[in-house]
């Protein structure tokens, strides 16, 4: 099979100039943008698979502690009848767990030491059926059974591994709890404290919730807030993507079948501000490291027109021997656009090799500079996740060929208007 010339002649440019000492400077150029476009095709893959990792690390960390769905009373109080309630959220198909829980909070203190945090008042036989973090529970013994050590009546509670560090206690130690609402005495208003046993601890992965929940039963939760039940319903569903429609549904279906205003709300609604955040930072880095590859494409402009001036005689004998201004164009075409898909696979390679072994390639960087770079307090989590997408790499890599292929068209079409007179008054 013979292919067509301008294939073979374009592919022939692509190379010489490594060969020749007159085509050395041009040969860097041309080397130059395709480093410009590797690298810059390489860094946005890094940079949104990373962001990528990074915001379904964080979700899934949230989601090991909240539910994918929260029901409450829409005036705050407890709920009306929250067992029919509850009965009807497992009707429908998408559930696969629900349970009631009380919502505050309090403030805790271990002698001089004082933190605020959200009380969580919960069934300890229904938890593990709206989120993982029976998972993280760490009792005297290490056992995974914490949850049945809060007993209705012993004020047990179970506090997050942060918090518990911040109030300087362990596992078996009191704690006190300070309830916002006072109670009315002769001498004034004076808060409602409760000497509490930490029966537990857990770690969730985030830092936020490790260092201010805590966990005990609902019914010591509702003697210690005066409430006469629940204040709502936790809800986990098979799949964590179709919360909004399902929660849409369980409104329609329980403001049909009951008297009283309920509010829902979904896991995308909870933490609204930080993904919206997260997706417009993406957007925009997605933006500004495309200019990145713009720039390194566009040099090929300035490659192409010193070949093109360069190449003046070998394309006059070309139009003397019969090649149309489309032939000439398409052999410069066919020059640049090479430079742009040998770029852009070279940065798709290092890209993904980055992508999928950052694992071991940061924490190898943190020791080899005594840094973190990403401090657990300030970003949540403690280390650098990856996930590339086929979503975010397909358009990078078209944008890089199309970006690359833009740029050979003017010097490609002054490559056709070169007239073979005057191209050869002087050879």
């Amino acid at each position: 099979m013979e292919w067509p010339y301008e294939l073979s002649l374009g592919w022939r440019y692509t190379r010489a100039g490594r060969a020749t000492r007159r085509n050395g400077f041009i040969s860097f150029i041309s080397g130059v943008s395709m480093l410009g476009i590797a690298l810059g095709v390489a860094a946005l893959i890094i940079v949104l698979s990373v962001m990528n990792g990074f915001q379904k690390e964080v979700r899934d960390r949230m989601l090991g502690v909240v539910s994918h769905i929260e029901i409450y009373s829409a005036d705050g109080l407890a709920l009306p009848d929250a067992g029919r309630t509850l009965e009807l959220v497992r009707q429908h198909p998408q559930v696969v767990g629900a349970a009631p829980f009380i919502a505050a909070q309090a403030l805790l203190a271990r002698g001089e030491d004082m933190k605020g945090a959200v009380l969580r008042g919960i069934v300890p036989g229904l938890e593990g059926q709206v989120t993982d973090l029976a998972e993280g529970l760490q009792g005297e013994a290490g056992n995974a059974r914490v949850l049945e050590r809060l007993v209705p009546g012993e004020f047990g509670i179970v506090l997050g591994r942060e918090l518990a560090r911040q109030l300087g206690v362990r596992v078996g130690d009191p704690v006190t709890l300070i309830a916002p609402s006072g109670q009315v005495t002769p001498a004034g208003v004076l808060p409602r404290m409760k000497q509490m046993t930490v029966v537990g601890l857990f770690h969730s992965g985030h830092y936020e919730y490790d260092a201010g929940l805590a966990l005990m039963h609902v019914a010591d939760a509702a003697r210690i807030f005066r409430l006469e039940g629940a204040t709502g319903i936790r809800v986990k569903l098979k799949d964590l993507h179709q919360a909004r429609e399902v929660a849409s549904d369980l409104v329609i279906s329980l403001t049909r079948q009951q008297n009283h205003d309920l509010v829902v709300r979904d896991w995308t609604q909870q933490n609204r501000t930080w993904f919206a955040a997260v997706q417009l930072e993406k957007r925009m880095m997605f933006i500004i490291l495309t200019l990145i590859v713009a720039v390194a494409a566009f040099n090929l402009v300035s490659t192409l027109v010193m070949t093109v001036t360069d190449k003046r005689a070998d394309i006059a004998i070309l139009r003397t021997l019969g090649a149309s201004p489309a032939s000439i164009m398409g052999v410069f075409v066919v020059q640049g656009s090479l430079v742009g898909v040998i770029g852009t696979l070279a940065g798709l390679v290092l890209g993904l090799g980055v992508a999928f072994n950052i694992d071991v390639l940061v924490p190898a960087l943190e020791r080899l500079l005594h840094a973190s770079f990403l401090p657990q307090d300030i970003y949540l989590i403690s280390r650098m996740p990856s996930e590339p997408l086929a979503s975010d790499i397909v358009p990078i890599a078209l944008i890089s060929l199309v970006l690359a292929f833009a740029a050979t068209l003017y010097p490609s079409w002054r490559a056709s208007r070169v007239n073979p007179a005057e191209a050869l008054r002087y050879e």
